[in-house]
């Protein structure tokens, strides 16, 4: 089994990238700082239009940190997504020390009993064996959003494909994303990646002012399809 995840910005694009192939949509309310969270109203609309998986983007301003407020807000926002059909959530937190802030994810996700994406926020951390060991012991964790480096796939395509080649476990917590290009693929297939993320690369010119493109999806879904089952058949 593979997995396609799109950035969506709204129904059209969650609509796009459904006839594209794709399995989730990573919702998102604005890129402004890479990403903030959108309205439940949207996840409604877009609930409504589409049958593939929602995961709506948990931050709310620029950075990886929390307040000691916004924890409550946070916890809310989460529980109106639920209430207007998101399957899980994309949430990551840092402390002051660029670490994972284990103790605040485990506050907003921990009574809950929804699947979840740890978000780049990884690819910011200052020890990375640290972080990955941290983001193992959260709850109901089921991905993680990563490049492998703050810069991009390009830049961590050889720590992706080491620390993936490691530990099974890891590769399998793994989606690749962050400039993530068709050339990357073969290699994290390789590793045993299965799970890969994309956003620009779904729409033309790579402009998020543009709709998702059903044709750049469905591109992206037969390569990862192609190189998956290469993978099988090499290992048989």
């Amino acid at each position: 089994m593979s997995l396609l995840e799109v950035i969506a910005l709204h129904a059209a694009d969650a609509e796009r990238a459904e006839a594209g192939g794709a399995d989730r949509v990573e919702l998102v309310g604005t890129m402004d700082d890479d990403g903030l969270s959108p309205e439940p109203r949207t996840v409604e609309k877009v609930r409504r239009a589409t049958s593939i998986q929602i995961r709506p983007m948990v931050r709310l301003r620029a950075g990886f940190g929390t307040d000691g407020g916004e924890a409550t807000r946070l916890k809310g926002l989460i529980a109106s997504y639920l209430d207007v059909g998101a399957d899980g959530v994309v949430l990551g937190f840092l402390n002051g020390a660029n670490a994972v802030d284990a103790a605040t994810v485990t506050e907003l996700v921990g009574e809950g009993d929804y699947p979840w994406t740890f978000h780049r926020a990884i690819d910011h951390c200052l020890d990375q064996d640290r972080a990955w060991a941290a983001v193992r012991t959260l709850p109901r964790l089921d991905q993680v959003l990563t490049a492998g480096s703050a810069r991009g796939v390009e830049q961590g395509l050889d720590d992706l494909v080491r620390r993936a080649k490691a530990d099974q476990a890891v590769a399998q917590l793994i989606m690749a994303g962050g400039g993530l290009a068709p050339e990357h693929v073969p290699w994290l297939v390789r590793a045993g990646v299965r799970a890969f993320h994309i956003g620009g690369s779904a729409r033309p010119g790579r402009s998020f002012k543009a709709y998702v493109d059903p044709d750049l999806v469905a591109s992206w879904r037969d390569l990862i399809d192609d190189e998956v089952a290469h993978a099988r058949r090499v290992q048989h």
